[in-house]
Formats: C-alpha cells, sequence, structure tokens
C-alpha cells in the first residue's frame, strides 16, 4: 500500500501523556502499521517542541509555533482556531493532492480555504468543544479565566459550523455523533472512538486493598472530582486510597493531607501509573463534564479490576455493561465496599474483552477510517 494523508494536529502528539494527543499519537501508529503513510503538521506550544519519536511513525513532520499575542485574542474567531493560522501550513498542504485529516476543531482554521476546495477533507470532532469551554467557564473562579472561557465558547459555537464543509466527520462519542446529526444532518459523521496504548486486555485476576483515582490533576474537571472523593467518599471507606496524577494544586495537596487513608502520588512516570491502575482493586472515575470519551476509562477498562463510574464518565460510551454506575456519593461508598471483597476472575476477564474488541481496538479503528477515505477519493 502506498497511500498518504496530511493529519493537522493541534499539538505535538508526543510524548503522548494527555487525552488529545494520545489519541492522535495511537492513530497515527495505528495508521502506519497498516501501510498508511502520514503527512503530520503539529502546533508548538514552545520553539523546542519536536520529537524523534514522531520522525519514526510518519513520512514527514512539519511543526509550527501558535501565535499566542494577546491580539489573536481579540479576533472574531476563537483563539484556539485563530492561534492555529499559519501560512506556511497552507503551503505545505498544497504541495499535493493527499487527503487531509483536521484533529479537533481548533486545527480547522484552513477547512474551508479556497485552495483545499477538491481535498478530501476529514475532521475528528474531539469534543462538542463550545460546551467543554462553557463547563470550564462554570468550573473555574478566576475572574480572567471565567471571561476567556465563557468568550471562547461562544466563538467556538459559531465556528462550528463550519466543520459541515468536511467530507466526513469523526465524533469521539456516541452521543456527540448524535448532537452533531441533529446539527448538521446533510453531514456524513461516524463514531470513532479513541485511539489510546493498549494493545490488549491485560487485567490481573485476585484482589489487592486500595482505591484509585487518576487524572491529570492540573486540570479543573479532574481536580474538583477528586476534591469531591477525598470530601465525600474516600473518608467513608477501609481501603487505602490512592490519587493520582500530574501537578496537583496545593488546594488538593492539603486536603488530602487532612485523611490518613488518603494518598497522594504526584506526577507519576508512566510505568507507575499503569502499575497503579494494574494492581488496584478499584478504579473510581467521575466526572461533571460529559463531553468526549475519556482515555483514562478505557486504560482501566483495558488492564483495571473493577470498574466504579458515574453517569458523566461512559456518556456516549457503549460501556455501561462493563462498570459499575453510582451517581451520588452513598451509593459510590456502598459499591465500593461490597467490590473490596470481590476477587476479580477469569471469567470477569473474558467478559471484559467481549465488551472491548473489537469495537475498541485501534486497528479495527483505524481499517474503519481507511475504508471510508477510499470510498471518498474513489467518488
Amino acid at each position: 500500500m502506498n497511500e498518504y494523508i496530511h493529519i493537522i494536529s493541534f499539538d505535538v502528539p508526543y510524548p503522548a501523556n494527555y487525552g488529545g494527543v494520545i489519541d492522535v499519537f495511537f492513530k497515527i501508529k495505528s495508521l502506519k502499521e497498516l501501510g498508511v503513510r502520514v503527512i503530520l503538521h503539529c502546533f508548538q506550544y514552545n520553539d523546542k517542541q519536536t520529537s524523534e519519536e514522531l520522525e519514526k511513525v510518519c513520512d514527514k513532520v512539519y511543526y509550527y509555533k501558535r501565535n499566542t499575542s494577546f491580539w489573536a485574542q481579540l479576533s472574531f474567531l476563537p483563539y484556539t482556531v485563530y492561534s492555529r493560522k499559519n501560512n506556511d501550513l497552507l503551503k505545505n498542504l498544497n504541495n499535493d493532492n493527499y487527503p487531509i485529516l483536521f484533529e479537533g476543531l481548533m486545527s480547522c482554521y484552513y477547512l474551508k480555504h479556497k485552495s483545499l476546495k477538491n481535498r478530501t477533507k476529514l475532521v475528528r470532532e474531539c469534543n462538542i468543544e463550545h460546551e467543554y469551554y462553557f463547563k470550564l467557564f462554570q468550573t473555574v473562579s478566576h475572574p480572567v479565566k471565567k471571561l476567556f472561557y465563557l468568550t471562547e465558547s461562544i466563538k467556538l459555537k459559531a465556528f462550528e459550523k463550519n466543520i459541515s464543509k468536511a467530507n466526513h466527520i469523526y465524533a469521539i462519542s456516541a452521543s456527540e455523533q448524535q448532537q452533531l446529526h441533529h446539527r448538521y444532518p446533510d453531514s456524513d459523521i461516524s463514531f470513532v472512538p479513541c485511539f489510546h496504548s493498549n494493545n490488549a486486555v491485560k487485567i490481573r485476576p485476585g484482589k489487592s486493598d486500595y482505591i484509585l483515582y487518576h487524572g491529570n490533576l492540573s486540570v479543573a474537571e479532574n481536580e474538583q472530582a477528586a476534591l469531591y472523593l477525598v470530601k465525600e467518599v474516600f473518608p467513608e471507606l477501609s481501603l487505602q486510597c490512592i490519587i493520582t496524577g500530574k501537578k496537583p494544586s496545593e488546594k488538593l495537596r492539603n486536603a488530602i493531607k487532612k485523611q490518613k487513608s488518603i494518598t497522594l502520588i504526584a506526577n507519576p512516570e508512566d510505568d507507575e501509573m499503569n502499575a497503579l491502575i494494574a494492581n488496584a482493586q478499584i478504579n473510581i472515575l467521575i466526572t461533571q463534564q460529559t463531553t468526549g470519551l475519556k482515555i483514562k476509562l478505557l486504560n482501566a477498562l483495558f488492564s483495571g479490576r473493577h470498574i466504579v463510574v458515574n453517569n458523566g464518565i461512559l456518556e456516549g460510551s457503549g460501556l455501561d455493561a462493563v462498570c459499575h454506575i453510582a451517581n451520588t456519593a452513598q451509593e459510590q461508598i456502598s459499591i465500593c465496599k461490597k467490590l473490596s471483597e470481590l476477587p476479580f476472575t477469569e471469567e470477569m476477564i473474558t467478559e471484559r474483552e467481549k465488551h472491548l474488541l473489537p469495537a475498541y481496538s485501534n486497528l479495527y479503528q483505524a481499517e474503519f477510517i481507511i475504508d471510508i477515505l477510499r470510498k471518498l477519493t474513489a467518488q
């Protein structure tokens, strides 16, 4: 096979250390494994941010500097979109006639550009972005951040209609696919789950003596969830409780210090994080932010034992059958107490595999994208 595709990434997708770039990086790896040659365009958050690892999996990698000036925030377009306007990107896209995959709404500045009018264009809708930013507006208390998130939400809602110019849209959850179908009934929209680091279900049978919450703790929604667990759920459990993730705030650190049964593991390396997920008796994952499919849920399902979630985490995933759903503190306390004594069996592992594979396999989803591309380019 000698097929090419341009992928425009909102960030440099390596190291793959948070949800959006994990999706991009493992998508690239899977496409390469199936013979597709990727020309990657990515925006740097600093000038020196490059990656030898990307050079190994891509045919070509271009890096661009974002326009992060104050004046970029005054544009009528969303700052997250306008800051990724770059003439070199447009020039490089026009070097050939290969299909283009725009990763997320924020990478779509050139989606409607006249020079790309006849190109095959795909959009990966990572979240319903204006809803995501509005919920950030509701979550944060800092007045400047609140103003930015609210303004960005309004601009993103207006800009979203541009995705209807794509030949195909890939939603990241079934619920977001339905929302987009409702708003853009003439567009072809598919549900393609997050790509992730798991090649197989690797759950350890048996039991252990701790419950785990993990996430990027510098993200407002994750800190909010961790604080809720520290105050409302974990003090009522006899299990050792562990919270782990990147950049915990002083507020969270201080809340954890007050609880003897709760341990904070800050900024773990990937291997340590994976071991914590795999060895936990229970992985508990909750959120009030329902946009997107959470990669941390997939990581827990592929390698963790019992999974306790609220409806927010499951939104549009179709994974209800392999999780224990509890939406209130009392429900979460009750189910965790029961699961703390229940070993995870080989039969449970087999049942988990039935629900995860092949639907949540990276290669299965990459093949689906390739099939759509071939149909579009054949037209």
